[in-house]
């Protein structure tokens, strides 16, 4: 099922927190909505408010997975190296390729993850001025049926404005967010 990401923009916390408190009344559910600022602070003192995570305001998974493919390709090319060059033919075989292709996988993610995380999310980067005015970007992931919850709910908040949609976070990832927790909770003194 596609989920869809709608951006609103906003100056005022007070309002998006009356947005939040509507939506999750209706059942959308918390990991579905967030609040992009640069003012963390005011957004920590709105109870209801739920702000973007640091992790989530950087691209380390956009280009780890970047570089998870890169890797891929070198532990690939590795392979193919000890195979062709007729190395695996001698007694250590293909211990050695595969451990090698292994770092080379290993080292191109972590790699791609560091420079992501000095990176401004993707997603993102298009608020820069808005949030540099000092305003707030509201964003919600919906599936298809929760979308009139939300026409409803804007309609009671005219302030709001529309920032565009796109892809949003893949359902079961949405699903893994309400079910982890929830399993840690029951599981673990």
């Amino acid at each position: 099922m596609t989920v869809l990401r709608h951006y609103f923009i906003s100056d005022s916390l007070d309002d998006l927190e009356r947005v939040e408190e509507e939506l999750e009344s209706q059942g959308v559910e918390v990991p579905q909505i967030h609040v992009l600022s640069l003012d963390d602070t005011a957004v920590e003192n709105h109870v209801h408010l739920h702000d973007v995570t640091s992790f989530m305001k950087s691209d380390v998974i956009r280009s780890g997975e970047i570089g998870a493919i890169t890797g891929a390709i070198g532990a690939v090319f590795v392979l193919l190296l000890f195979y062709f060059a007729g190395w695996t033919e001698t007694i250590a075989g293909w211990i050695p390729a595969i451990f090698l292709s292994i770092i080379v996988l290993g080292f191109c993610t972590w790699e791609g993850g560091f420079l992501g995380i000095q990176r401004k999310n993707k997603h993102f980067e298009r608020f820069e001025t808005v949030l540099n005015e000092g305003k707030h970007v509201f964003f919600v992931d919906l599936t298809p049926d929760q979308e009139g919850i939300l026409e409803e709910v804007v309609k009671r908040h005219p302030d709001l404005e529309l920032a565009g949609t796109e892809r949003g976070t893949p359902q079961w990832v949405m699903l893994g967010q309400k079910k982890i927790p929830h399993l840690l909770r029951e599981t673990l003194p």
